[in-house]
């Protein structure tokens, strides 16, 4: 399989994500620019953290703009993957590709630390490897990340199991306390309806190596790599 990490002017963990990918998962990688379009080549098409265009008007509102995301957009439509990590999930919700909105930190503050994440739906793409209702430490760094949606949106996200990763202490419960930013519902981390897009405000790539203090974020590259070469396996024997 190949990945395609997108670089916006602003982004700086288009790197981190490139060298797990490549130095640790030993997957092929390549680096997308903002305005190219053609990604026929890829199966995962990852947006990284950053500050997209310094975050101007709000975070992600003209990085949506480039050319790249129309691309991504149809990429997406085909059923291939897309992850969106912190300003990468804030890019696909000013798109569209998401349902809801980001806002600045209950707390106004900017947070950066380890968290407690409970996995929610472990039949998606990027979390078949895991298990409901485990518990996994992987940091966070954002201004703003009080994720919002409108009640009914969020009883449908619910319903649909859209929800694939919240907030929550060392021992799974979802507590106000746990929640980093004041997100509704302590979520972190949604999917479409098809569950081929995810975006998410911690960083996995950021805990993929036990240098790092945690190797927890494995579990979404693992979960992308065995998914796609599980569907290449199944074309092949098509």
């Amino acid at each position: 399989m190949k990945f395609g990490v997108v670089v916006f002017p602003g982004s700086n963990c288009d790197m981190d994500c490139y060298h797990v990918l490549a130095d640790v998962k030993r997957q092929p990688v390549e680096y997308i620019w903002h305005g190219d379009t053609d990604l026929w080549r890829f199966d995962c098409i990852v947006l990284p953290g950053g500050f997209a265009h310094g975050d101007y008007l709000r975070a992600g509102a003209i990085a949506r703009f480039s050319p790249v995301m129309g691309a991504v957009a149809e990429f997406a439509q085909r059923g291939r993957l897309v992850l969106g990590i912190c300003n990468g999930f804030q890019v696909l919700l000013e798109a569209g590709m998401l349902p809801g909105a980001m806002r600045r930190n209950a707390s106004q503050l900017f947070v950066c630390k380890y968290v407690h994440l409970r996995l929610e739906n472990e039949q998606t793409p990027f979390t078949h490897r895991g298990k409901a209702g485990s518990v996994h430490r992987i940091p966070v760094a954002h201004g703003e990340g009080n994720y919002y949606a409108d009640p009914e949106t969020l009883q449908s996200l619910e319903a649909n199991r859209q929800i694939v990763f919240r907030y929550c202490d060392g021992w799974g419960e979802i507590t106000e306390e746990a929640n980093p930013n004041g997100s509704a519902d302590n979520v972190a981390g949604i999917c479409n309806r098809q569950g081929n897009v995810l975006g998410l405000m911690p960083h996995p790539e950021r805990c993929s190596e036990s240098c790092m203090g945690s190797t927890d974020g494995l579990l979404i590259w693992d979960s992308v790599v065995s998914w796609t070469l599980r569907g290449a396996e199944r074309e092949v024997g098509a």
